[in-house]
């Protein structure tokens, strides 16, 4: 029985806590799986590439499969375990891709590490060079609570604890690691406060010793914090930095946003010069794309509630609407062409992002829980990359 992966919140709830965010923040409120997946068990999910691939110089998440959880923590498995015919052929293209489960405080501190064991033993299915990917959600309070009280001493104690038998079981095993998704509510603290962002940064300097994880901050995405383009990037910076970036891979964007992958290229790249110029040299950028496949900006959706966005009628949708899709398959060919990049993000890309992951679950209710089958069914049938 899969566990509920993150509180749920309105869209309203999500605007309002953007307001003290940004006040805080001093500023002005403004590997691709094969094309067809066969409807049995993936044995090695190793992102397919071309005979060229241009990645990021030391990339850890290149040149290895890359493992698919297979089991009843993916709230996508069983419904494909029990799908048949074109359901089934369809449902497999969300079910067999590698992605990232979430790991966060519903999994109590006596049963985290099993829980990771048994998640990276499933994912590698007895091949310890596969790639697993993981989302750590564990700060308490988060999200719009982390705008209006600090983590008591008792939640401090517990984070630092699950974040050590986390990491404890991880281990040895190569893996990628999304830390705290929603990183901008760490800049919205009451009073201005770090603790949530030095909790962070304990769990990037206890991760960043695992010796083949590789450990993404989540910063938020192209269109937030958006205060304009430089001042949004001034934001994510702050995040980056207090939240130990200096101790791991590099940085997460777009886990629950619809940004295009061009735009969050973009904004990784001025991240990582940004961290650059101030010293924290040699930082890489994963971006989140199950969820782009039509880009559009959060904040300028035109539903009722942009974290359970309408999926798209069809692969042609009308341009001024705004909806959900599947974006670019994983894969840590980043650079492709076919990815249709300008030259200038093709190059951006090569230079600076380890991978697109899909980190992101539109195909859960309100991204978060439960899985919901006409849902994922069309969002492959919309999806221009499937």
């Amino acid at each position: 029985m899969h566990s509920p992966s993150r509180p749920v919140r309105t869209f309203v709830t999500r605007l309002r806590s953007l307001a003290p965010l940004v006040a805080g923040a001093g500023l002005a409120l403004g590997a691709v799986v094969a094309s067809t997946v066969a409807t049995g068990p993936v044995v090695d999910a190793r992102p397919s590439q071309p005979a060229v691939t241009l990645t990021a110089a030391g990339n850890p998440l290149a040149g290895r499969p890359w493992g698919v959880y297979q089991g009843p923590g993916d709230q996508a498995w069983q419904p494909w375990v029990d799908a048949t015919g074109t359901t089934k052929t369809t449902l497999a293209k969300i079910a067999l891709r590698p992605k990232a489960k979430w790991f966060g405080a519903w999994i109590p501190n006596d049963k985290i590490a099993s829980s990771v064991t048994k998640y990276i033993e499933n994912a590698q299915a007895g091949n310890p060079e596969k790639l697993v990917q993981m989302a750590v959600f564990r700060m308490v309070p988060w999200e719009h609570d982390a705008c209006t009280r600090l983590p008591s001493a008792a939640e401090q104690a517990s984070y630092k604890t699950w974040i050590n038998r986390f990491a404890g079981a991880v281990g040895n095993a190569h893996a990628a690691i999304i830390l705290q998704p929603d990183g901008p509510f760490a800049l919205c603290a009451p009073h201005g406060s770090t603790l949530p962002s030095q909790l962070i940064a304990y769990a990037a300097k206890v991760f960043g010793a695992l010796p083949n994880s590789a450990t993404y901050i989540d910063t938020g995405a192209a269109d937030w914090p958006a205060a304009g383009a430089q001042g949004g990037v001034t934001a994510a910076t702050r995040i980056a930095l207090r939240g130990g970036v200096k101790y791991i891979r590099g940085i997460a964007l777009n886990s629950t946003h619809y940004s295009g992958t061009g735009l969050e290229v973009a904004r990784g790249a001025a991240i990582v010069k940004a961290l650059a110029a101030r010293g924290i040299t040699g930082k890489h950028v994963v971006i989140n794309t199950s969820s782009n496949g039509h880009p559009f900006v959060f904040g300028h959706y035109t539903g009722p509630d942009a974290d359970n966005a309408y999926v798209c009628p069809s692969k042609t949708v009308i341009s001024t609407k705004t909806c959900v899709t599947l974006g670019i398959p994983p894969t840590y060919d980043v650079a492709n062409t076919k990815w249709h990049l300008s030259a200038t993000n093709r190059s951006l890309a090569a230079k600076y992002v380890d991978g697109y992951l899909w980190f992101g679950r539109p195909w859960l209710y309100r991204q978060n829980d439960p899985f919901v089958m006409d849902r994922a069914l069309q969002l492959v049938r919309s999806s221009p990359w499937m």
